[in-house]
């Protein structure tokens, strides 16, 4: 079906470019990028494991296709798991999870539940292909994938490869474009925003893989009239929610409305609940009850209110203080609106007093001088006393993950060792 529809989609747009891979100045048109899929493949194994590198990705994605084998997308570097036979009948694509929530696993997905995702974006996003996408993100990741590879392939929107997602690459890769778009993660924006290097000919800004911090935002817009549009997704469904305003939100809960083609509930247990012909097939090689064909239950907390949906955080990550349960995100988005604060992370900790289970901790990147005392008094204007951080880590930076996340877990475990050893004697 998928190779189908991309031979379908080369001969619509045959001598018109397709791949760009500006590191290297290479480029192929949709006649070409055929003629390489059809050249002979890599072996009789039923599983490919491309490595996200250039435009070799995309000829791999495209002969696998063609025979019929089953793609497990990996990082430069990543191990390639152990599949062994059992899979489902029809299954084409394995996905890792972002493992936010534990081990990675792997996500089965049949050719319609990838093509359907395919389908949502172009038509919620807008995507052209007069505007090409400037790809700066992991192809292997599913947002990449989804954003970026079967937009190419299913829908004939051109790509050009940025390579390393430096400031100055991404100029040069961007330059000679009337107008582009350009998906990416917050922390991909923030740097490129300090360095002045986002592309004036950028039409359409996504940004997705964690949330987009409202300052941010905010700042891009004032900056350059730029719009950056929050983007809500996840391995298991591909695109939930987008917010396709003009201006930026007002509430950083907000994570925009259903994508065309998805509906969006909130199940009893107040966590977000997805249904549509882009959910995948099942979990591999431990199914799930959260995961069913054309269900996903999500462990995301939210609420929809005039057809917007907000996220409440994780029902996972819900801090439990004096019997008083809050989310880390809800303190974390008004922590993020103080002008000195560029990243910070925020998670229940054990108290030093016995007996009061757990206390909020704070870790702040900072923009500049600022103390604790100054962002304790900030945030008590606005939030109640009992939610307010007792303790507090200033650090440099608060390195994402590739996939554009904050680990909370690995932040929360490095700061204990912190506090174990600031507290011991000598």
């Amino acid at each position: 079906m998928l190779y189908e529809i991309w031979l379908r989609v080369a001969h619509q747009f045959g001598t018109q470019a397709a791949l760009v891979d500006a590191p290297s100045g290479r480029h192929w048109t949709f006649n070409e990028l055929a003629a390489l899929g059809e050249a002979e493949g890599s072996g009789a194994d039923p599983t490919v494991f491309p490595e996200a590198r250039g435009p070799e990705f995309i000829v791999s994605v495209i002969r696998a296709w063609r025979e019929g084998r089953i793609l497990c997308p990996l990082e430069p570097g990543q191990e390639a798991p152990a599949v062994a036979p059992g899979l489902p009948d029809g299954i084409c694509h394995l996905k890792f999870t972002s493992a936010t929530t534990g081990v990675p696993r792997l996500v089965a997905f049949r050719p319609g539940q990838l093509a359907a995702d395919a389908a949502n974006i172009v038509r919620t996003m807008g995507l052209r292909p007069d505007w090409p996408n400037l790809g700066a993100i992991s192809l292997a990741h599913s947002y990449g994938f989804s954003n970026l590879v079967l937009p190419l392939l299913l829908h004939g929107i051109p790509l050009i490869l940025v390579g390393a997602p430096l400031p100055e690459a991404l100029r040069a890769a961007a330059a000679g474009y009337e107008g582009l778009t350009l998906p990416a993660v917050p922390a991909l924006w923030r740097t490129w925003h300090a360095a002045g290097a986002i592309p004036s000919n950028v039409r359409l800004a996504i940004s997705a893989g964690a949330p987009l911090p409202l300052p941010l935002e905010q700042e891009v817009f004032a900056t350059s009239r730029l719009k950056i549009h929050n983007f809500y997704g996840s391995s298991e469904t591909g695109g939930i929610a987008y917010d396709s305003s003009a201006e930026p939100r007002e509430d950083a809960a907000e994570v925009g409305a259903p994508m065309q083609g998805v509906e969006v509930e909130i199940a009893e247990d107040g966590c977000v609940e997805v249904r549509g012909a882009a959910v995948a097939e099942t979990y591999w090689p431990a199914e799930s009850g959260s995961l069913k064909p054309g269900v996903f239950r999500t462990s995301d907390l939210g609420e929809i209110r005039e057809g917007r949906v907000y996220l409440r955080g994780r029902a996972g990550d819900m801090m439990n203080l004096a019997g008083r349960k809050v989310s880390p995100e809800s303190i974390e988005r008004v922590l993020m609106t103080h002008p000195r604060v560029s990243e910070c992370l925020v998670f229940g900790v054990p108290s030093p007093e016995p007996g009061r289970g757990e206390v909020v901790a704070a870790c702040v990147a900072p923009r500049g001088e600022v103390s604790q005392e100054e962002l304790r008094q900030f945030l008590l204007t606005r939030l109640p006393a009992w939610q307010i951080p007792r303790q507090w880590w200033f650090v440099e930076a608060l390195a994402a993950s590739a996939r554009g996340k904050l680990p909370r877990a690995e932040w929360r475990r490095r700061f204990l060792e912190f506090s174990r050893a600031s507290s011991r004697p000598g």
